[in-house]
């Protein structure tokens, strides 16, 4: 499996943190309120998008408050009611490695002409409606940490780490797709209608899962030189910075040689 994973993190000085964090912030508070308001239901529990959304502002410590604030949007009205809308773009970047970009805005013309110039800047280009969706498949995203539960302490063990086979048994086990080592955790792909009864599966077997979400995974991932990479990534951190654009896929082979060479750049 290759892609651009949600959960990779980066370094920076606490002012840029902090700075990317609002902007993170604002980024799934507008994912939480459309999944609330596309699901018509405020409760999680009967809405599995929102469940998906708010999920995933748990991971990253989104306070309790603004997801609720999110949620209480979407049901709104008049100057409170939210507006956004979603729409898909896709091109190519350097080195023909296809972009997939979704994002949620409240005004078109002013998306349209952010993510144009990212494009435009990096010498990719924007491509019609289809002509990289293709390329990808949506799946779901599952966020696991290499340790279990304990059955006494109801929390992570940390002296407890799974083993790989054991892991392999369990994915199998709750119908998971296909699993990949992420350092400290693994990322467990299912069917993207599946992620939450895989989820559930694994917890029920004792394993931990810090965060889910769908993604798009490239069917074929395109071989780039360690130069192509560089021009790709600063491509997709550009487009991520712009604050419609929800999420980036690239169809980039991103093996160990690059992943080390766009860790120098950091």
């Amino acid at each position: 499996m290759s892609g651009h994973s949600k959960w990779a993190t980066t370094k920076h000085k606490k002012a840029a943190i902090d700075a990317k964090r609002s902007s993170l912030f604002s980024k799934l508070s507008r994912n939480i309120t459309v999944a609330a308001k596309l699901g018509g239901d405020p409760s999680p529990e009967n809405n599995a998008t929102l469940a998906s959304a708010v999920a995933r502002a748990r991971m990253v410590s989104m306070p309790n408050a603004k997801i609720k604030a999110a949620i209480d949007k979407a049901f709104g009205a008049g100057a409170d009611a939210s507006v956004y809308e979603n729409i898909i773009y896709e091109g190519y970047g350097p080195a023909g490695v296809a972009l997939y970009v979704e994002c949620l805005t409240d005004n078109k013309n002013r998306t349209a002409a952010d993510v144009r110039s990212a494009f435009t800047h990096a010498g990719g280009n924007l491509g019609t409606s289809g002509s990289v969706a293709f390329q990808f498949q949506r799946k779901g995203s599952l966020a696991v940490e290499k340790v279990i539960k304990s059955d006494d302490k109801k929390v992570p063990d940390r002296d407890n780490a799974v083993d790989e086979d054991e892991f392999m048994m369990a994915v199998a086990e709750a119908n998971g797709e296909d699993y990949e080592d992420a350092g400290d955790e693994w990322i467990v792909y299912t069917a993207y209608d599946a992620m939450q009864d895989v989820q559930k599966s694994l917890e029920d077997q004792g394993i931990e899962v810090k965060g889910s979400e769908l993604t798009m995974v490239p069917k074929t991932p395109t071989d780039v030189s360690v130069a192509d990479a560089k021009k790709v990534q600063r491509l997709v951190d550009r487009l991520e910075e712009l604050e419609d654009v929800q999420n980036v896929y690239d169809t980039m082979n991103r093996t160990d040689e690059i992943e080390e060479a766009l860790a120098e750049e950091e």
